[in-house]
């Protein structure tokens, strides 16, 4: 009798302490849920639900090989835009549970709608895939992706006809590129290398490989110390000149309310870095310190014009003075936009 009684005790305590974790765990899920648009701030606390926080003996935020039981959304541990986390719960009574979240962190301060006016266009070669633009001068320095298509071409702004060509093997995909010196810096999308070129003949210089954090070759800019390249997240990668497979430090990009994931072509200008987002009519101006968006160019109207299938996007920034130029893959024309 008294081993029946022990029995059923244990199968209620079991299907007791079940209860209590799916309450536990759907407690947690429906305010990671509600909390995920609304997004958190630096220094903001995670305010659990009681279900949780009364039958836990420790919480543990888990974020691939780093962890906290620290409740404060803390730089430390986590950056602007979409966290992924695991919670892990050691309940009062032993048992571990563990649960996936994404905690979105937003910037306090809005974006603002940066209003422009075009000025002028010129002409495009549509044939051109563009993945890298910059200017200097009155000289336009492309770089222009696809396999068996890829290659590096100058020429000057109106004109649609190459100054110089460099043709690449079939197996590169080109992808960004930047100005250093007398040098010219590219990348390529999954080749996992990049060039260096001399940027009055084109002459290769050199290979260097592309660093093991950044996934893929996107975006390719200058800031006057470091190399800054993206690889269709939100990051933002650092590159030492001296050794381009080298990231000094990479800052997340974000926003007020905004994810701004897929960070593509990028441009740096007069303190700013800018950015087009992959797919996405929009270019971000954004704060090299610390990553947040400050400021989006909304190009709605021309990327409408423009665009006629799911891949010739707007993806081209480079600046004429301090007038901006925008295109995209295989766009017929290239826009000169001023501020206003």
């Amino acid at each position: 009798m008294k081993q029946n009684i022990m029995a059923g005790l244990a199968a209620v305590f079991l299907l007791t302490s079940c209860n209590n974790n799916e309450k536990m765990l759907d407690s947690l899920a429906d305010y990671n849920n509600a909390r995920e648009s609304k997004g958190y701030h630096f220094g903001d606390k995670l305010d659990l639900p009681k279900e949780v926080t009364e039958n836990a003996e420790s919480i543990t935020i888990s974020f691939g090989d780093k962890e906290t039981t620290d409740l404060t959304v803390s730089p430390k541990f986590f950056t602007l835009g979409d966290n992924d986390v695991v919670f892990r719960i050691k309940t009062k009574n032993g048992e571990v549970l563990n649960q996936d979240a994404t905690i979105n962190v937003f910037t306090k301060t809005p974006e603002q709608n940066i209003p422009y006016k075009i000025v002028a266009d010129y002409p495009h070669d549509p044939k051109n895939f563009i993945e890298g633009f910059l200017m200097e001068g009155n000289t336009v320095y492309e770089s222009d992706g696809m396999e068996n298509a890829s290659q590096l071409i100058k020429y000057t702004l109106g004109s649609s006809t190459p100054i110089i060509v460099k043709q690449q093997p079939a197996e590169i995909f080109s992808e960004g590129c930047a100005i250093v010196g007398n040098n010219i810096y590219q990348l390529t999308y999954k080749n996992k290398i990049g060039f260096i070129y001399d940027k009055n003949t084109f002459e290769e210089l050199s290979k260097f490989p592309l660093p093991n954090t950044m996934g893929e070759g996107w975006g390719l800019t200058y800031d006057g110390k470091n190399l800054i390249a993206t690889d269709g997240s939100k990051n933002l990668y650092f590159l030492d000149i001296n050794d381009p497979s080298k990231v000094v430090k990479t800052i997340a990009v974000g926003g007020n309310s905004e994810i701004y994931n897929q960070l593509n072509e990028l441009e740096y200008h007069d303190g700013f870095i800018y950015a087009n987002v992959w797919r996405e009519p929009v270019i971000l101006k954004i704060n090299p310190a610390n990553g947040e968006v400050v400021g989006t160019f909304d190009f709605t109207k021309i990327a409408k014009q423009n665009t006629k299938g799911t891949e010739d996007v707007l993806n081209g920034i480079a600046f004429k003075g301090d007038h901006m130029l925008v295109t995209g893959k295989n766009w017929e024309k290239i826009y000169e936009v001023v501020f206003q």
